[in-house]
């Protein structure tokens, strides 16, 4: 296996991260920009003009406003050392997102890493992990599938051609895997989950003769703005909740999307999951604490 060991690795790298306001986006795209990557930080959530549809985890989450927004993860892109764009872009919309990866195009040229991540699962959280599928609301349906593996899709389509016209590029999905366990009392999740799975395979099978990469890519349980807040908690202090122990950031997934973008032999790794916990050990990053966390099991 071949990697820059430049300490900026990605220095010429340009990137897209939907979904990139908070949670595993944001940390995704901090860790690109600390590799010295060009990254546009996509989502609906802007300063001061946050994302509707969040407003029943909201109340479940005990928290006042919706965190996060592009804004603030494109300068957190900058201090890391990379530049941010913040782009404001319904990833449910076809014309946005054709306008996004245009404006790439025109702005730099060409486009090196798509990171789908864009979710609208979270909009029918109703606080229930675990049932039968027949007392899950339908509107499940709706915010997995349509606002979340239709958005992977979408993203994908647009900026294949640009890919494609150049001769490389990396797709990351952002998944949940678990060797093809089932994740019994939640089959809405599973099912879009493994939906995204088999998107990323057949996307890298019809990629693979132009020299593009696509592979879904697993973290653990993150502590995500709204995990730390369920457990009233906040990063500072998450090891007082012996919970939470498990955890790792969001940015160890963003360490492993980095490796894998300054890997020259990264087609290897097409078609297929991969889980961060494996990646680490792989290309030796650890998480932001110094741990190397291991990876999360049903």
């Amino acid at each position: 296996m071949t990697t820059s060991t430049s300490a900026r690795p990605l220095q010429h790298c340009v990137a897209v991260v939907t979904g990139a306001s908070r949670g595993a986006g944001r940390g995704i795209a901090i860790e690109l920009g600390a590799a010295g990557a060009t990254v546009y930080v996509t989502g609906r959530s802007t300063r001061g003009a946050p994302a509707a549809g969040y407003e029943q985890l909201l109340a479940m989450s005990k928290l006042a406003t919706l965190p996060g927004d592009i804004d603030d993860t494109a300068e957190q892109v900058g201090r890391a050392g990379g530049t941010g764009i913040a782009v404001r872009c319904d990833h449910g919309d076809a014309a946005q997102v054709g306008q996004l990866f245009e404006r790439v195009q025109v702005e730099q040229g060409r486009i090196d890493v798509l990171v789908n991540n864009a979710w609208g699962g979270h909009e029918s959280f109703d606080g229930v992990f675990d049932a039968p599928f027949w007392k899950h609301p339908l509107s499940h349906w709706d915010a997995m599938m349509d606002r979340g593996v239709r958005l992977h899709l979408m993203a994908s389509r647009a900026a294949a051609p640009l890919m494609v016209a150049q001769g490389r590029g990396l797709i990351v999905a952002t998944t949940f895997w678990d060797r093809d366990r089932y994740l019994r009392g939640n089959l809405f999740y599973d099912l879009a989950k493994a939906a995204i799975n088999r998107l990323a395979f057949g996307v890298a099978e019809e990629l693979r003769p132009h020299g593009v990469a696509s592979l879904a890519l697993s973290p653990g349980w993150m502590r995500t703005e709204f995990v730390l807040a369920g457990h009233h908690t906040d990063e500072a202090h998450w090891r007082e909740v012996p919970a939470l122990a498990r955890t790792e950031s969001p940015r160890y997934l963003g360490r492993a999307v980095a490796a894998l973008a300054a890997d020259r032999e990264v087609m290897t790794r097409s078609g297929r999951v991969h889980r961060v916990a494996d990646l680490a050990r792989e290309y030796g990053f650890t998480d932001v604490d110094g741990r190397r966390v291991e990876a999360f099991e049903l």
